[in-house]
């Protein structure tokens, strides 16, 4: 097994490992993202985030893809969008070398916090992240607006 630098040869294995995590969180149609998004804002002039993939025997097994965003309260930090490892691949691992990869890449690019969004259902993962020793927030709720409300906000309120 081999943990290396995401390639952008890589993206089309990425994008169906987020099919796979998809399907895992019970929402197997909300990916929209194409693997040419994934080119584009991955390896562009300004990269959108970055990833680190395992490999077994040539093959993508597993990947994490994480970008930085800026605290007000902390500076510098790293936002893991998502981590998975093939479902015949589990156990071995590999999730935890990819997780200590990005906290490692964390440590040596000074950032002062990292976070990710567990679901409330997901038991496993939450106590895999708190023997880690990350604190899992039980008081603090996700909001997004996707691209209808986007819409709804704007012709709403005429901007």
């Amino acid at each position: 097994m081999n943990i290396r630098n995401g390639r952008i040869e890589d993206m089309p294995a990425v994008s169906g490992l987020i099919k796979e995590l998809a399907a895992f969180e019970k929402e197997p149609d909300a990916v929209v993202l194409t693997v040419a998004d994934l080119e584009r804002d991955g390896f562009g002039e300004k990269p959108l985030f970055q990833t680190f993939v395992v490999e077994d025997n040539d093959e993508i097994v597993g990947m994490v893809l994480y970008y930085y965003r800026y605290s007000t309260w902390k500076g510098k930090t790293i936002h893991i969008e998502d981590l998975i490892v093939k479902e015949d691949k589990r156990g071995l691992g590999l999730g935890f070398k990819l997780y200590s990869k990005v906290i490692a890449q964390g440590k040596s690019d000074g950032v002062r916090r990292i976070e990710w969004n567990v679901l409330d259902w997901n038991s496993p993962a939450i106590e895999f992240y708190e023997r880690s020793g990350a604190k899992v927030f039980k008081d603090w709720l996700v909001a997004q607006m996707d691209e209808n409300g986007i819409n709804a906000f704007l012709e709403k309120n005429k901007m």
